[in-house]
């Protein structure tokens, strides 16, 4: 193929276009901070699940609380009742029986109210540790959503950059000759589309040429579009190649 030595330097500008627009394809497709969003979601999902079950330790201990307090209730009216009876008892037998219930009645709320003193210790602790917990996720969806707004911005700045990335290539690819562009697309679907020669180095690939196709590049016409024997990339020559 013939095309002039502008139109194939502007090859490169073209390519650094496309290079341009991957880069905020890429940025659009995955910002730096979806894999810690990632991560956060995942150990957001962890972290609740145990909250729940620490709310459920705390709503049995709870249930078990009232629970004592109820047979408290229970045990107060039922030594309210037999102090009652025993004050108007003229039975001695019944008088007896009602002081050995009120003892037996005694010691039974001793035992509620340790129990119940017991359970109030443990629910403080799982108060502490549902706090604990809900103060572990509220700091997790704070980082989680700055994060995430930082990540919609990055995504804006990077639609940004590819549609004005996108605009100046159109207006490139409009400036070279059509063929020269159609050549460039399809190598570009499969790889290495052009590259700078600069003394002796393909920068599409980076590849050293020999001596040998040096001598045949320094042979072709300039506006002849020759291909680097590496990547197959189109090789534009410059000043800066050294031929």
């Amino acid at each position: 193929m013939i095309a002039s030595p502008a139109d194939q330097r502007r090859l490169l500008d073209l390519a650094e276009l496309d290079t341009r627009i991957r880069r905020a394809e890429a940025a659009r497709a995955n910002p730096p901070q979806a894999a810690r969003v990632s991560e956060l979601l995942a150990q957001r999902q962890g972290l609740s699940q145990e909250l729940s079950t620490r709310l459920g330790a705390r709503d049995d201990l709870r249930t078990e609380l009232a629970r004592i307090e109820s047979d408290v209730a229970v045990v107060d009216a039922r030594r309210a009742r037999d102090a009652e009876r025993l004050a108007t008892s003229t039975n001695p037998k019944e008088a007896q029986g009602l002081e050995s219930e009120l003892a037996s009645l005694a010691r039974r709320k001793g035992d509620l109210e340790d129990a119940e003193l017991e359970i109030m210790e443990r629910l403080e602790q799982a108060d502490a540790a549902v706090a604990e917990q809900e103060a572990l996720i509220a700091e997790t969806n704070a980082e989680g959503s700055r994060l995430s707004a930082e990540a919609k911005q990055a995504i804006g700045e990077a639609t940004t950059n590819f549609e004005q990335a996108t605009r100046d290539r159109e207006a490139v690819a409009a400036s070279i000759a059509a063929d020269l562009v159609a050549l460039y697309d399809r190598l570009a679907k499969r790889g290495v589309a052009a590259g700078l020669l600069r003394r002796a180095t393909c920068e599409g690939c980076n590849m050293v040429l020999s001596g040998t196709d040096l001598q045949a590049i320094r042979q072709a016409q300039t506006d002849a579009v020759v291909h680097c024997p590496e990547c197959g990339g189109i090789l534009v020559r410059t000043e800066e190649s050294g031929l």
